[in-house]
C-alpha cells in the first residue's frame, strides 16, 4: 500500500510505513508536547528527503516564529522558500475555512504553482470557536478536510489538548470522528520525572501498532524511541509498575 512517510523512524514503523495519501492525520497533544515539531518536521522530511513541497498554514504564530524554531533543528526554512519548496502563511480560521470552498482560491493556486504535497494546520483547535455547536463543529470540520483532499493533499492538524497529566476527556472528539488518523502525545510521569509517550490511537484504512512509545525532542528533531515496557497505565500520566516485572525486581509477597 502507497504510504506518505513523515521520515520519523519510529513514528513511520508505528504507522506501518507512514500515513496514508491524500488524508487528514490530527496530532493531539498538551503545550510542549512537540505536536508542531512533528508537523514540521514532516513538512521538512518531505521536501529533503522525498521531494514533496510543503505548506503551513497557521493560525497563532508569525511566519519568523517557525524560521526560528526549525533553525534550532538546523532546518533552513527561508532557504526553502526562496527555493519555492515551502510556504509559511499566516491566516484566519474563517478565511481559510472560505478560501477553500472556492473555485481557484488562494491555496488551491499555492497548492496549484508549487506542485505542494504535504500541508501542516497549527493548529486546528482555532476552528473550536466558529461555533459552540458539536453537530456544526464537525460540519466545519468535514468540508474543511475534504476540500483539503479534494486538492491531493495530505495533511498534518495539530491540536491543543489542555490535559498536561491524568485520563484524557472526551478523547473520541468531534475531529477524531472526521480525521483519518489520530495520534496522542502525553506527559508521563515515571520515578518522579517526567517522560514523553505517544501513541497512534486510529489509522483508517490499514492496520498500526499498537503499544505506546517513548520519544524525546533531541537536537535533530522528534525522536521515537521504544515502547514502555514493565509499566501499565502510560496514558494516566502516572504509570505503574506491572505486577511481573516488580516480582522480579522484588519478588513476590505470596
Amino acid at each position: 500500500m502507497e504510504r506518505v512517510q513523515t521520515g520519523i523512524e519510529g513514528l513511520d514503523e508505528m504507522l506501518f510505513g507512514g500515513f496514508l495519501p491524500r488524508t487528514a492525520n490530527l496530532v493531539e497533544g498538551a503545550p510542549g508536547t512537540g505536536k508542531t515539531t512533528l508537523g514540521m518536521q514532516f513538512i521538512y522530511n518531505g521536501i529533503v528527503k522525498y521531494n514533496e513541497p510543503g505548506l503551513i498554514l497557521t493560525f497563532e504564530e508569525f511566519p519568523q516564529q517557525y524560521y526560528r524554531d526549525a533553525a534550532g533543528f538546523g532546518w533552513d526554512f527561508p532557504a526553502l522558500e526562496a527555493e519555492g519548496k515551502l510556504r509559511t502563511v499566516m491566516t484566519s480560521p474563517e478565511f481559510t475555512h472560505h478560501d477553500l470552498q472556492q473555485v481557484n482560491g488562494r491555496i488551491e493556486q499555492l497548492v496549484d504553482e508549487m506542485g505542494i504535497k504535504r500541508v501542516l494546520v497549527d493548529s486546528i483547535s482555532h476552528f473550536e470557536r466558529l461555533t459552540d455547536d458539536h453537530r456544526e463543529m464537525r460540519r466545519l470540520a468535514y468540508t474543511f478536510i475534504n476540500a483539503l483532499k479534494r486538492l491531493g493533499v495530505t495533511t498534518v492538524l495539530t491540536r491543543e489538548n489542555p490535559i498536561l497529566l491524568g485520563e484524557a476527556q472526551n478523547v473520541e472528539s468531534t475531529l477524531a470522528f472526521v480525521v483519518d488518523s489520530y495520534i496522542l502525545m502525553r506527559y508521563v510521569e515515571i520515578d518522579s520525572a517526567m517522560r514523553k509517550a505517544l501513541l497512534v490511537l486510529k489509522l483508517r484504512g490499514s492496520d498500526h501498532a499498537k503499544d505506546i512509545r517513548q520519544y524525546e525532542i533531541t537536537s535533530r528533531g522528534l525522536d521515537v524511541r521504544s515502547r514502555f515496557a514493565g509499566r501499565e497505565g502510560i496514558m494516566s500520566g502516572s504509570p505503574r509498575l506491572m505486577r511481573k516485572a516488580f516480582e522480579q525486581a522484588f519478588g513476590s509477597r505470596e
